[in-house]
């Protein structure tokens, strides 16, 4: 018994392949100086199957295709060839000679270098005809292309130690742990923890352009919904990962755009070099001009048959470029023989630190067959949305995928469905889930009700002075239909209680809490509100936001009844319709005053009823659904989001008839090796006489945070408009100047600049006549408000800081000129 427990567990750790195969191994030296040569290229000869040496030489190639020769070469050094025998597991080890890459001759003088030059290069004048042809080397050039496409993403926790997997922690979880050759991406013991893999029938047309994706198949490891939203995590990755197509002029690296070495132009950024010839393809390697530019370093394989296309593109970056977290990434593109892509592989090691210590280890195979060109379908198969899911796309069983795969699983792939299934069986780990939702995201989770969020519990303010809170909602283990939520709260220094409740009817049993919402909500607040202050992925009354400049004690005491209507559509436009009854009373330094015949009166509050609608489009949109907000992860595309209120006087009591439609439209714009931009535009008009609390109170900020959509150096209630315009501009360089520094350069900083114009007014009949202005409140009829700042981001890789400059209307009281502000944020 015990012979046969050791046979099994000696099949499972050291597998026996029954396939013959060829494994090539040693260590790649530098002849003159024996130092180990990394990025050394060793290929089968005349195929392009390959490998290449690590950071300390070695290298391993193992192929199940019987070769004869392979090739070793580098840019610098000779390229050397060796017999190889077939079937047969042998060691080489290359020691390389160094040569010049000069085609002509070279002259050097005074121990100088040549200096690298595009004039007279056959090396440039290869990639410009390369250039030259790309758009009559991609699917895009036909009219109708079609393809099968495979994909598989891997993720693993890597450069773990046997201690590490030797403590107690990890006793009862030995099965998820899982060994591979010491010299791969990611050491020798990795803990696989989340695979996705998808079959998709993939459709192009010219004209009218379309691509369109049908994933008939998918799966993925599936962790509890309380703490991770697994479709926002999948999207998230595939954000990461996206797919290189290498005749773009940017490649996606994370959240960095890289140039193409065929960008158009390439040539000013990239060293070219001619290093080898097989089978009538020219080998040409490539390397930034200077290695700290965000710019890849490798080899193409490029046809010599008129075509000038790439048959194959090894692509990875220099250790040094302003990356974060990448320790080693490595993408590698096969092309067929219509020079349509057949395999790409994408590798990235991530890690806190560069150099050595655990890390995160991300594989993404795609792999395309079954390519038609030229084949028309019917227009029904171009209609629907860029991607479409099939119903039963999650409902494929292991046969299925088993028989469709293009290559069965093996490796760390092999297991990671059943172990991981398998680990969120155990108590232990569903105790940790519990907890780590609790301590980081905020919520306590006690099956059918959580409570949360943590982080408002407590707070305080001028008005309220110390303010406890409580409060949580129940889940979905308590109804798919129906959920509730609320919170109660106290100000110990007004003496009052704050309360809030809502119900909601999910309309397509579904948690309301996901992508497609579908719901009625009913809800209730007596709150207290900061007239002017709106947040973006923070809760009002966050403990953080409890500190701020200059006075603050403006308030208002709210009563909101709401009735809302929401339905989104799978091409992400969505729209709601509501009714909102809005009773606003005044509180702490604020007050509502009217004249009455040369006298000031008192207005005890704003009655207030309307509907409502937003249309909100949103084209291609990812997003991570937390508990409490949709992180988005932001592309190119842009967010239109179009708003209409309605106010009906003698409803309920209102006061006022109005009409209020307002337009926000925000995209990015990627500049390549200058950087990215964020641009939002929007605009407002409201029609009607109404007092200065219905009025646009513009967004203002007196925390010492940074916020991307507020005013950060206006008072609360300082600025009210009934028609106005503002564009906000943040552009990150991504380090471009701070990379040429060498300080800045270790230090990893990133520039940043901001600036902000808001243009507004009031017409006459709204300049105070219904209600008074506060002391302090004023309109944008003397022209806009303007500021500006320049900030450093990336400081330990999470903080920015903005030097923030007002440049008008400061000769308003209390009012700061500059001012120091900080956020997170978390970027690659």
């Amino acid at each position: 018994m015990k012979c046969t427990i050791l046979s099994y567990f000696l099949l499972i750790a050291f597998p026996i392949s029954l396939v013959a195969q060829t494994i090539v191994s040693g260590t790649v030296t530098d002849a003159g100086t024996h130092a180990p040569l990394q990025m050394v290229s060793i290929v089968v000869a005349g195929k392009t199957i390959g490998t290449h040496s690590d950071e300390k030489g070695h290298f391993t190639l193992t192929t199940n295709e019987p070769f004869t020769q392979i090739s070793v070469y580098a840019m610098g050094y000779k390229t050397v060839k060796f017999a190889v025998v077939p079937d047969k597991q042998q060691v080489i080890n290359v020691k390389l000679v160094q040569d010049t890459y000069g085609l002509n001759e070279v002259v050097v003088k005074s121990g100088k270098k040549q200096k690298y030059s595009n004039k007279n290069n056959p090396a440039v004048d290869l990639i410009r005809e390369v250039i030259a042809h790309k758009s009559k080397n991609r699917p895009e050039n036909y009219d109708y292309a079609e393809y099968h496409k495979y994909e598989r993403m891997l993720l693993s926790l890597s450069h773990l130690t046997d201690s590490f997997r030797n403590r107690h922690l990890f006793k009862n979880y030995q099965f998820l742990f899982t060994e591979q050759d010491s010299n791969a991406i990611g050491g020798r013991l990795m803990l696989p923890v989340y695979m996705e893999e998808k079959m998709s029938d993939n459709y192009y047309r010219r004209n009218p352009y379309t691509k369109k994706q049908v994933i008939r198949a998918s799966k993925q490891v599936k962790y509890d919904e309380n703490l991770i939203d697994n479709k926002g995590w999948s999207s998230t990755l595939n954000f990461f990962y996206q797919d290189i197509d290498i005749y773009q002029n940017n490649i996606m690296v994370m959240t960095n755009q890289l140039l193409s070495p065929v960008a158009g132009g390439a040539p000013g950024f990239y060293k070219y070099f001619i290093t080898d010839t097989v089978d009538n393809q020219v080998v040409l390697d490539f390397s930034p001009r200077s290695k700290t530019d965000l710019l890849f370093e490798g080899r193409l394989y490029i046809r010599l048959d008129g075509t000038y296309a790439i048959s194959r593109a090894e692509l990875t970056v220099d250790k040094r470029i302003n990356l974060n977290f990448v320790r080693r990434m490595e993408a590698n593109l096969t092309f067929d023989e219509r020079n349509q892509l057949k395999e790409s592989t994408l590798k990235m090691d991530f890690g806190l630190s560069k150099e050595k210590g655990k890390g995160m280890y991300g594989e993404r195979i795609v792999q395309i067959d079954s390519f038609f060109l030229d084949k028309k379908r019917p227009a029904a198969d171009y209609a629907g949305p860029a991607v479409e899911t099939l119903a039963d796309a999650e409902k494929k069983d292991t046969g299925y995928w088993t028989s469709n795969r293009p290559f069965a699983l093996s490796g760390p792939a092999s297991d990671v469905y059943k172990n991981m299934d398998s680990l969120q069986h155990t108590p232990s780990f569903k105790r940790a889930v519990n907890w780590a939702t609790f301590l980081l995201i905020g919520f306590k989770n006690f099956g059918p009700f959580e409570i949360g969020p943590v982080n408002t519990f407590y707070s305080f303010n001028a008005v309220e002075g110390f303010r406890p809170r409580f409060g949580g909602r129940t889940t979905e283990k308590l109804s798919k239909r129906i959920y509730f939520e609320g919170y109660v709260a106290y100000g110990v220094k007004d003496e009052r209680f704050k309360y809030f409740a809502s119900a909601t009817y999910s309309l397509n049993n579904k948690s309301i809490y996901t992508f497609p919402q579908h719901y009625i909500r009913a809800s209730f607040q007596h709150d207290t509100k900061i007239p002017g202050q709106e947040l973006q992925f923070v809760q009002e009354n966050n403990v953080l936001l409890s500190f701020k400049r200059g006075t603050s004690n403006q308030m208002l005491y709210n009563d909101f009844f709401k009735v809302e209507y929401m339905h989104e559509l799978q091409n992400h436009f969505s729209y709601s319709f509501g009714f909102k009854y809005w009773n606003q009373h005044p509180a702490g330094g604020l007050s509502f005053q009217k004249m009455v015949n040369e006298d000031v009166v008192n207005v005890a509050g704003v009655k207030t009823s309307e509907v409502n609608m937003t249309l909100r489009y949103a084209p291609h949109e990812q997003f991570y659904q937390s508990k409490l907000y949709r992180t988005p992860i932001t592309d190119k595309y842009p967010v239109f989001t179009l708003r209409y209120n309605q106010g009906i006087k003698g409803l309920l009591n209102s006061e006022y008839n109005y009409q209020h439609i307002g337009l926000n439209i925000s995209k990015r714009f990627y500049l390549s090796q200058l950087g990215y931009t964020d641009v939002s535009a929007e605009g407002s008009y409201l029609f009607g006489q109404v007092p200065f609390p219905l009025l646009d109170i513009h967004r203002a900020n007196q925390t010492y945070s940074f916020q991307l959509q507020s005013y950060n150096l206006m008072n609360f209630l300082e600025f009210v408009s009934d028609h106005y315009a503002g564009v906000n501009i943040d552009h990150h360089f991504n380090g471009f100047f701070f990379n040429k520094v060498p300080l800045l350069r270790r230090l990893k900083w990133r520039e940043v600049v901001n600036a902000k114009f808001l243009w507004g007014g009031l017409r006459s009949e709204n300049e105070g006549k219904l209600m008074l202005f506060p002391s302090g409140t004023y309109s944008l009829n003397n022209g806009p408000y303007i500021e500006g700042s320049v900030g450093i981001g990336n400081i330990f890789k999470i903080i920015r800081v903005d030097v923030v400059k007002r440049f008008t209307y400061l000769d308003h009281p209390e009012v700061p000129s500059w001012g120091i502000r900080a956020m997170l944020k978390f970027d690659f």
